[in-house]
């Protein structure tokens, strides 16, 4: 383009340099990479980390927006064996059966997640981890769905919860199988348990004297990683819970969304797999 040319031109519809796009085009494609390797069959300890913190967050605002609209923890499977049992103790033998339907609702989820990571592997489909990530996805709308319409629609509270522990042992099986046992995203029992196990070891004095391989030594990299999901799952539960007390059941649609950002790029053709 001339020097006169560009003059007469606007400057906005001027074309933009090759740098300046260049620049542009640059985040979008670290972005892209990024979302691609957290859902990919391929697995390495930082995608798993960076997935696992993600999938935390999800839990914390589904676990905290969740009990604001159905007044129920539906990630925390301890405190509804707990309540099944006491609910048997005092003769109220329907609550025991709703504390019973939340109990298999979550094991239901988890199988399903387990059925489809196998199925995946089997056929070799890059959407091994994505299939659960956008089935979440669909679940978590129809939780919206359910709760937002439900004087409309006939819905049922004990429905409602049901499919609430349902997404979550299926988020939980599934960073369960990816990071092998390593990280777990939908409850925090456990997390504290072994910080305050590695705590322990940091503050453990050792003798004087002792081999190395009898001196007690804290796993810094898995303290790191634990506080870090918990940090998540807290933060999460605090947007969750801001969420859905100023939007209701819409506030939904933002983690619907994310979830299906992580897992659309399996779906997608890999340019550098389509080159010859």
């Amino acid at each position: 383009m001339s020097a006169y040319t560009r003059e007469l031109w606007p400057r906005a519809l001027r074309p933009m340099p090759p740098r300046v796009t260049a620049d542009f085009a640059m985040p979008y494609r670290q972005l892209r990479r990024h979302l691609r390797a957290l859902a990919a069959p391929e697995r390495n300890r930082q995608a798993n980390i960076h997935l696992g913190l993600v999938l935390a967050g999800v839990a914390g605002a589904t676990n905290a927006g969740g009990f604001l609209a159905v007044q129920e923890y539906t990630s925390h499977m301890t405190g509804v064996v707990s309540s099944m049992a006491d609910a048997l103790a005092l003769g109220q033998v329907l609550s025991a059966l709703d504390w019973f339907t939340s109990l298999l609702s979550f094991v239901l989820g988890a199988a399903t997640s387990a059925i489809l990571i196998n199925w995946g592997r089997q056929q070799g489909a890059r959407q091994v981890f994505a299939l659960p990530l956008m089935l979440e996805s669909v679940l978590l709308l129809v939780f919206g769905l359910m709760g937002a319409g439900h004087h409309l629609i006939g819905s049922s509270m004990g429905a409602t919860v049901a499919l609430l522990c349902f997404v979550m042992g299926l988020q939980n099986a599934m960073v369960t199988k990816i990071s092998h046992a390593e990280i777990r995203t939908t409850h925090v029992t456990g997390l504290v348990t072994d910080i305050g196990i590695e705590l322990g070891k940091l503050l453990y004095w050792n003798e004087s004297g002792l081999p190395a391989d009898r001196k007690v030594k804290a796993n810094l990299d898995r303290l790191r990683l634990h506080v870090g999901l918990v940090c998540a799952f807290f933060l999460g539960g605090l947007m969750g819970a801001l969420g859905f007390k100023h939007l209701g059941y819409v506030a939904t649609v933002p983690l619907a969304i994310l979830l299906a950002l992580m897992a659309t790029p399996q779906y997608l053709p890999d340019a550098r797999r389509a080159r010859p």
